[in-house]
Formats: C-alpha cells, structure tokens, sequence
C-alpha cells in the first residue's frame, strides 16, 4: 500500500521543513491587514511559523516578524498574542 504524503512547509522564523499541521499560518491580505489563520485556507499572502513558545518569544524580542512584514512592532503585538493564544489552544488535551 502506497504510503500518504505528509506535506510540509518551511518556518519563517527557524529556516526549516515541518509538518504543516505543526505550524501557524499568518497572513498579509491585499489591502496591508495582517492576522493569524488559524483554517489555513484565508486569501493572501502566508508564512509559516513553528507552534513553539520559545522559538516565538525569541522572535517577538528580536523583532523578526516585523522585519518580515515590513510593519511596526505596535501593529505586530497583537499577532504575537494570537499565535501565543493558539498554542495553548493546541496544548489542550482534546477527549
């Protein structure tokens, strides 16, 4: 039996392959708006970032998001929340 392809994607942030369903989307959509997608599926522009709290704690430090996007870190905080938010969604255990 022929084995499923995992598909994978590259971390903005870490510079490496990942399983897609262990990273977070973040999306730049036409008119400049940037957020967290959570589905995976919005329109725009995305990058993926690794659902780690110590890889995303050195990123909003180091401000590499907003050289990312090319937006102020006012903006970017909010966004650094979400994704903080959805891992520890993530982290509850489901029945």
């Amino acid at each position: 039996m022929k084995q499923k392809k995992i598909p994978s994607r590259k971390c903005i942030l870490t510079n490496k392959m990942f399983p897609k369903k262990d990273l977070l989307r973040i999306v730049k959509n036409k008119e400049g708006e940037i957020f967290v997608d959570a589905t995976g599926k919005k329109a725009g522009r995305g990058a993926y970032v690794i659902a780690d709290l110590n890889i995303i704690e050195e990123a909003r430090e180091k401000k590499k998001l907003e050289k990312y996007f090319s937006v102020d870190s006012e903006k970017m905080d909010e966004i650094y929340s979400e994704i903080i938010r959805l891992i520890y969604r993530k982290l509850i255990p489901t029945k």
